[in-house]
C-alpha cells in the first residue's frame, strides 16, 4: 500500500480532492466541490458519504461499523462480487464475495466541471483464487457531483468464460424506514428471501413493516425512495442491471448484528442495483460488463409523514 503522501503526490486535486487517514487508519478519499462532498475508502472501493450541496447526508453508515482489513464496512455502498449473499456450495466463503473486504488500488482522480471522477480497481490473485478460480479485473468508477454515478466494470482476463453475481449494496439514509415508500416496482415479480425465496408479485409501492429482503426480477426502470420524514425523494437509475434488491433487517435482524446498532435499522433502506440469481452475468474470455447506478436527490415528498 502506498503512503498517503505518495498517493496525494500522484492523485490529489488541490483544494478539491485528497487522500487522508480515515477510521481505523484506512486511507480514504475526501472530495469537496461546489456540487457535493463525498468520502470513499480504498478498502472495498467503498463510498461512505455523499452529500449534495445544500442537502443532508444521503448515505447511511453505522456508528458500530468496523473499519479494518478483512472486514466489511456496515453501511455505505459495499461492492458485492462475485456472488451475492452466501456462496452456493461453500458455507465458509465470505458473504457477498471478497472484494468488499480488501484494499483496492487508486487508479485516477480527475475533475470534470463540477464533478470529480474517482477510479479504483482490484483483480484476481492467489487469495481470490482460493474462493473463486477465475481471472478478472474489477473497476469501480465513482463520479461525485450533484448526482452520484457508480460504474462497476468487470473484465474477464482469463481464457475461459465465467459467471458472476454483483451488487452496489447502497444503504440510503432515511428519516424513518417505517414511513418510506419505494416506487417503480409495482407489478414486478420478486423472490422473498425471508420466506425461502418464495416467488411473489409486488402490489403498489414497497412499504416496510417487517424484515424485508426481496430480489425484484427483470427490473430496469428508475426507482424512487420517497422519504416524508426528511422531505426528500431519492431517485435510483440503473443500467445493465436486471435485478433490484430491497432490504432492511428490522429490529430482530439488527440485534443479531454486532456492527449495527440495535435501533439503527430505522435509519436506512437498501435499494440496490444488482445482477443476482437468474440475473447473474455470463462473461466470455476477454469481454467486459458494465453495471451502473445513478443516485439523485430531489426535495419534497409525494407523501406526508
Amino acid at each position: 500500500m502506498q503512503s498517503l503522501d505518495e498517493l496525494n503526490r500522484r492523485f490529489a486535486i488541490a483544494g478539491i480532492a485528497e487522500i487522508v487517514s480515515g477510521q481505523g487508519n484506512l486511507p480514504k478519499i475526501h472530495v469537496q466541490t461546489s456540487a457535493a462532498e463525498a468520502e470513499i475508502y480504498l478498502h472495498g472501493a467503498h463510498v461512505t458519504s455523499w452529500r449534495p450541496s445544500g442537502a443532508e447526508e444521503v448515505i447511511f453508515v453505522s456508528k458500530q461499523a468496523q473499519f479494518e482489513d478483512g472486514r466489511a464496512i456496515r453501511g455505505g455502498i459495499p461492492v458485492c462480487f462475485p456472488w451475492f449473499r452466501a456462496m452456493a456450495g461453500n458455507a465458509k466463503a465470505p458473504a457477498h464475495g471478497f472484494v468488499r473486504t480488501k484494499a483496492w488500488q487508486l487508479d485516477s482522480m480527475n475533475q470534470k466541471g463540477s464533478d470529480v471522477v474517482v477510479t479504483l480497481s482490484t483483480e484476481s490473485d492467489e487469495k481470490t483464487r482460493q474462493w473463486w478460480p477465475y481471472e478478472f479485473r474489477l473497476e469501480h468508477r465513482i463520479t461525485v457531483g450533484a448526482d452520484l454515478k457508480l460504474e462497476l466494470i468487470a473484465t474477464n482476463t482469463g481464457s475461459t468464460s465465467l459467471r458472476f453475481e454483483e451488487a452496489l449494496h447502497t444503504y440510503h439514509r432515511v428519516g424513518d424506514v417505517r414511513k418510506i415508500r419505494v416506487t417503480g416496482l409495482d407489478g414486478v415479480t420478486f423472490l422473498d428471501n425471508t420466506n425461502a425465496n418464495r416467488e411473489e408479485t409486488q402490489s403498489g409501492d414497497v412499504v416496510m413493516t417487517k424484515p424485508l429482503d426481496n430480489a425484484y426480477l427483470n427490473t430496469g426502470s428508475t426507482l424512487g425512495l420517497d422519504d416524508p420524514s426528511m422531505n426528500r425523494r431519492i431517485q435510483i437509475a440503473k443500467g445493465n442491471s436486471l435485478t433490484t434488491v430491497v432490504w432492511n433487517p428490522w429490529e430482530s435482524g439488527a440485534r443479531a448484528m454486532a456492527d449495527l446498532g440495535d435501533d439503527e435499522w430505522q435509519e436506512f433502506a437498501c435499494v440496490e442495483a444488482s445482477n443476482i440469481l437468474s440475473g447473474a452475468v455470463d462473461l466470455a474470455a476477454g469481454q467486459e460488463h458494465v453495471m451502473t447506478a445513478e443516485i439523485g436527490v430531489r426535495s419534497g415528498s409525494e407523501h406526508t409523514a
